[in-house]
């Protein structure tokens, strides 16, 4: 018969085994994303840039007919229930947010070898005027500042008028951490006293390994685990009712989900898209309001 003693120490045996097997079956994992990296297969295929540009070619004809008639704002097209109900809660300090493109179960638009997420956030900042909005959004210098931790660093490389060119550093955490060197160029325009809308590509897109350390450094394409291969931007902002409505649209492709890796990668290409853009939004309005009291 087994003494007191000893039926203790089984059931902590039983468990680390379990433990035991779950760790092993996690370094497997891991092993098979970096292998994946390693072997190239997330570098975006031509037919994986061919589907992007031509989904972002179509939100382009569909953003210049929006601007070419009078519903400036996207809530501004729903039903007049819908509608009513939108900007209740916009005044009432919520982001209201709405998914484009094919709705499947990952909430992405599948291509050949990468997925397309398409997503549009819209806030209301009370009390302010539409320079006062321009002037945080076009400060990029400070934008480790409004959007930390999401931007990690930032700085104007050149501007001519309304054109700017503009260095950002990416951090961003769903399961691993992702640290993300890119250049974006930005252009504004302004369509009347009360509206102005910007388009900003990104044109280069680096995933960074041993961040902040002495070996960090840029990764090859093969190297990427792509998370994030290409993003296109669009703002619009209006000054109406006592405030500024300001709009965000954001098309990302990242890498597919391999077989077997989803819980490592899915949660970083499926949510982070949207939750980065609601996180843009509510630090947007946050900037402007901390700038205006000041």
């Amino acid at each position: 018969m087994a003494t007191g003693k000893n039926r203790q120490l089984q059931v902590p045996a039983g468990r680390w085994r379990y433990l035991l097997s779950w760790i092993l079956l996690v370094l497997l994992s891991i092993g098979v994303a970096a292998s994946d990296a390693s072997a190239g297969l997330p570098v975006p295929r031509d037919g994986t840039l061919h589907g992007y540009l031509d989904y972002v070619s179509k939100v382009e004809a569909r953003n210049r007919e929006g601007l070419g008639r009078g519903a400036f704002l996207w809530i501004d097209e729903l039903p007049e229930a819908g509608r009513k109900r939108a900007y209740e809660k916009l005044k009432q300090g919520s982001v209201e947010m709405r998914r484009l493109g094919k709705d499947d179960a990952e909430g992405a638009a599948k291509i050949p070898g990468g997925m397309i997420h398409d997503w549009e956030g819209m806030i209301f900042i009370p009390g302010v005027k539409l320079d006062q909005v321009l002037e945080v959004l076009q400060d990029y210098n400070k934008h480790s500042q409004y959007y930390a931790p999401d931007v990690e660093s930032a700085q104007i490389e050149s501007r001519d008028g309304d054109h700017f060119r503009v260095y950002m550093r990416f951090r961003r955490k769903k399961i691993v951490t992702v640290v993300l060197n890119t250049e974006q160029d930005v252009m504004y325009f302004r369509d009347s006293a009360m509206r102005e809308h910007s388009r900003s590509s990104a044109v280069r897109i680096r995933e960074v390994a041993n961040p902040g350390t002495k070996e960090e450094k840029e990764k090859s394409p093969e190297e990427e685990n792509g998370f994030l291969w290409q993003m296109e931007t669009w703002w619009r902002m209006e000054e109406r009712d006592g405030g500024v409505y300001v709009q965000n649209e954001a098309v990302t492709l990242t890498r597919d989900i391999p077989a077997g890796l989803g819980w490592l990668i899915g949660p970083f290409v499926t949510s982070i898209p949207k939750e980065t853009l609601e996180f843009t939004m509510n630090a947007t309005r946050a900037a402007v309001l901390r700038q205006v009291k000041r």
